[in-house]
């Protein structure tokens, strides 16, 4: 018999995508306003020019920090909302799935940071792969 207790800090990643990459990052605890003004700053240092961000709900989305954050952009980002319950919609929500269904699903690591570099391992080789990226955005009906 196998017997584990998990008593692990809460790991959470954010990710952007477009038609042939995706940037992510990998935060302890839960992504609340600070994380997504962080990865809104790294996205920005990686992709040049105006980017649209579209996004669900998710209430650290509408914090006021990140509102003032997009406000100091001055039209750089600009923001459009997926319709309530249609994750089937954003390329990202198959991006987490393809990562915990393909890449993680045995995975069972001794503590904490060994699960961080293994979700960041996974992460990176699944970028590497543009094909798969673009089947992300395929399956969400968003190219033909």
């Amino acid at each position: 018999m196998l017997q584990y207790h998990f008593n692990w800090k809460t790991l959470s990643a954010i990710a952007g995508i477009t038609l042939w990459n995706f940037y992510f990052r990998v935060y302890p605890g839960s992504v609340r306003g600070p994380q997504v003004v962080d990865f809104l700053r790294q996205l920005s240092r990686h992709l040049t020019g105006k980017l649209l961000v579209i996004w669900d709900g998710l209430p650290c989305h509408r914090s006021r920090l990140v509102r003032e954050y997009l406000e100091q952009q001055a039209g750089r980002i600009a923001i459009e909302r997926l319709p309530a319950y249609a994750p089937e919609l954003n390329p990202v929500e198959y991006l987490w799935g393809y990562w915990k269904n393909h890449e993680l699903p045995n995975l069972c690591p001794q503590d904490y940071f060994a699960l961080g570099y293994h979700a960041r391992a996974a992460l990176r080789r699944m970028r590497r792969r543009p094909t798969l990226v673009t089947a992300f955005w395929h399956q969400a009906g968003l190219v033909d």
